[in-house]
């Protein structure tokens, strides 16, 4: 007990040292704002987005007052809130205690039309592309099927306002209700769009006379499989850090709980990758997307963005059992005879290589206002709503939409069917280099019009005994988690694991592998089923974006989420 007194008294002490750090540059500040000469008008104020860091409290808004500025709507997604200050005071109070960052503001601007009309990355675009709409105008929209998008979690913006399911949040802002399963990064809402996205008015009808089922009016958003249930498992934190025991552990949890009342999982979207090396029969993570597969669940890869400084491909698209998804570039025409694999589409190293490809360049989607990846590029923006973003991330989310389809239409299809069929029946691309398309771009026209195949894999299957440190590669979450422990501080028992998993019981009385989650990871609370009706998130965002700063279209993991610090899994 007295060990405890004393720690809480140092924290508090320590808090208190920090508010008297921030109110002596308060000072320092305001002092040297009065002793500048007048030269003239005051200079104007200036919007600001200010994130704060940890333990800051209001400091930072008190800071902003004695500047003379103004607070505005707090931004609690970000941590932060807008406010507008006098010009001269930006520099100062970026610097201050308890500022993690000071963004400019502007009014919005609008860089191109609504994503659902003729925009090339539209998903309606993408739909045609792929022939979904052939699948539409026979009633398989995905209806009654389960897509697991282990990713940054989703936020109920219009299009992901029904049909999203909440697995548990194993990222580190698990703990927080405040952020509990909502998406602070921004790529797990772009992805959820384009595999289940849906406005409230979207419908079969054939309204620009093409003879294709679409989403009706053009003001209206859907994804490929709009009537299926996306089941959003939060890993990654703003700014993308997770480490490879969380996503594991996510994957066990869907294995575990795909059978549950409403779920049905049948389909796996694993948008991320590390650079680990050990052989794919010995990773862990592969091992635990192989348990997926052969429990019947589809698991769809990302290829990766060569993030990692080489054409490999990441794990786990590196084991051969998944689909592993490569991007196609529509080079601004919609046919496909002069349609080329970008530079960052990871091409594999000659022995593991993409099954197939799917349009991945400059893919609008749903924007996440206020998200990591909003604030990071403004110029992606697509009027309020949308985002546009490059990847062979985005191309993983269109094929997982469109297996949904293809079980909807044959339920009894296994995995390896499913592959099979996709890969089979996929549209060459003769401009293309042959080997990163791998069979081509997935046409779900020719699959759901082809035989079901009588098709089984040979591999040699994973046993899941290797490193955990080796299955992170290079990226770490902290330089404190290393060797073999999992993101709980609890020792990686590979051999008990791997049992566990195999037999189904990792997840048990509420905790995994044993070891219970802690309030800076998952809390350790049963998944409750709740929607997004049950959160607290008041969809405040921010307005602004840099005056003239436009993004160049490069793909987000052109950077990866190694750029981004984003610790043991990169996305694609």
């Amino acid at each position: 007990m007295m060990r405890g007194a004393t720690t809480a008294t140092a924290g508090t002490g320590a808090l208190r040292a920090r508010h008297a750090v921030v109110a002596v540059v308060t000072a320092l500040v305001v002092a040297g704002l009065a002793a500048a000469p007048s030269a003239g008008p005051e200079p104007p104020a200036v919007g600001v987005v200010v994130r704060k860091l940890p333990g800051a409290g209001a400091a930072p808004q008190r800071l902003v007052a004695a500047l003379g500025g103004q607070v505005g709507r707090r931004l609690a997604i970000i941590d932060g809130f807008a406010a507008t200050v006098p010009g001269p005071a930006v520099a100062l109070l970026a610097q201050s205690p308890g500022v993690r960052s000071v963004t400019p503001d502007a009014p919005v601007r609008l860089h191109g039309e609504a994503s659902t009309g003729g925009d090339l990355g539209s998903t309606k675009t993408v739909a045609e592309l792929i022939e979904a709409p052939y699948l539409w105008e026979r009633g398989y929209t995905g209806a009654g099927i389960g897509v697991a998008l282990v990713d940054s979690g989703t936020v109920p913006v219009q299009g992901l306002e029904a049909g999203v399911v909440h697995g548990p949040d194993l990222s580190f802002e698990g703990g927080d209700p405040g952020l509990r399963h909502l998406d602070t990064y921004g790529h797990g809402t772009h992805l959820a769009g384009i595999i289940a996205g849906r406005d409230p008015g979207w419908s079969l009808v054939d309204s620009d006379g093409d003879g294709q089922a679409d989403s009706g009016d053009p003001a209206h958003f859907a994804g490929i499989a709009p009537d299926a249930t996306l089941v959003s498992v939060k890993v990654a934190t703003a700014n993308g850090t997770t480490d490879v025991s969380q996503v594991i552990a996510a994957i066990d949890w869907v294995v575990q709980h795909r059978n549950d009342p409403g779920l049905n999982i049948r389909v796996l979207n694993l948008a991320f990758g590390t650079d680990g090396i050990q052989d794919y029969t010995l990773d862990p993570l592969a091992y635990a997307v192989e348990v997926a597969w052969s429990r019947g669940i589809v698991v769809v890869a990302a290829a990766g963005n060569e993030g990692f400084g080489d054409q490999r491909m990441n794990n786990p698209a590196y084991d051969p059992f998944v689909i592993a998804v490569g991007a196609n570039d529509l080079m601004g025409t919609k046919p496909t005879h002069d349609d080329q694999i970008p530079d960052w589409s990871s091409r594999g190293d000659g022995l593991r290589n993409p099954d197939l490809v799917a349009p991945g360049a400059s893919i609008t989607s749903l924007r996440d206002p206020g998200s990591h990846l909003d604030l990071a590029h403004p110029g992606a923006r697509v009027d309020e709503r949308f985002f546009r973003g490059s990847g062979t991330s985005q191309a993983s989310a269109s094929v997982s939409g469109g297996v949904a389809l293809l079980l909807q239409q044959r339920p009894a299809l296994t995995p390896d069917q499913v592959k099979s069929l996709v890969t089979a029946n996929a549209l060459a691309l003769p401009s293309a280099d042959p080997v990163a398309q791998g069979s081509g771009l997935i046409n779900l026209k020719n699959a759901a019009r082809a035989a079901t195949p009588d098709h089984r894999q040979s591999w040699v299957p994973a046993a899941g005994l290797g490193l955990m440190e080796a299955a992170r590669g290079s990226l770490h979450p902290s330089d404190a988690l290393v060797g073999e422990v999992d993101a709980s501080g609890a020792l990686w028992d590979a051999y008990g694991w791997s049992a566990a998993a195999w037999e189904g019981s990792s997840w048990a009385g509420g905790s995994w592998s044993g070891t219970t989650w802690s309030g800076g990871t998952w809390n350790g609370d049963s998944w409750s089923g709740d929607s997004w009706s049950g959160d607290s998130w008041s969809g405040d965002s921010w307005s602004g974006v840099w005056n003239g700063d436009s993004w160049s279209g490069d793909s987000w993991s052109g950077d990866s989420w190694s750029a981004d610090a984003w610790s043991s899994a990169g996305w694609g």
